[in-house]
């Protein structure tokens, strides 16, 4: 290693600086008063210190949910794909109970329209020309609590 030939001396209010009219605040940074071998005493570059070294990371351990979770990602990945594998065997099935579901809404559509109309076309048969029977019915009451009286007529 090289010996310098100077000794660093920091200022004090002892020390003269070598221009009068120069005070220590007024030093640049990366200068100091240094003492030469003869004892001189002037203002020099001096060679900056490295900074101290970053710290080294220390490896952290893994959360155990990062650990459970690289875990689980292969069966659930797993199970996406049964299911799709499964879908795509089931699909003629499905599209099969997809129409026949469609032919039992379109039966139950027809009951409810068609059933009325078979009814009221069975009614009107039976009644052999026979016009329709009415039916009125006549309530009276007296005061809200009374007793109600009612008679039927049939045309």
């Amino acid at each position: 290693m090289h010996e310098t030939a100077y000794e660093i001396t920091t200022l004090t209010p002892q020390h003269s600086t070598p221009n009068p009219g120069m005070l220590p605040t007024e030093i640049p940074p990366g200068v100091q008063m240094v003492t030469l071998p003869g004892g001189i005493r002037t203002l020099a570059y001096t060679p900056q210190q490295a900074p101290p070294a970053p710290p080294i990371p220390v490896a952290q351990p893994i959360p155990a949910w990062a650990k459970t979770t690289a875990l689980l990602t292969p069966t659930i990945g797993g199970g996406i794909a049964a299911a799709g594998i499964g879908l795509s065997y089931a699909a003629p099935g499905l599209i099969a109970m997809s129409e026949a579901l469609w032919a039992a809404v379109a039966l139950i559509a027809a009951a409810a329209i068609g059933v009325p109309m078979l009814l009221r076309i069975g009614r009107s048969a039976a009644g052999d020309g026979k016009g329709s029977t009415h039916i009125t019915q006549n309530i009276t009451a007296s005061g809200m609590f009374g007793k109600a009286n009612g008679t039927i007529n049939h045309h």
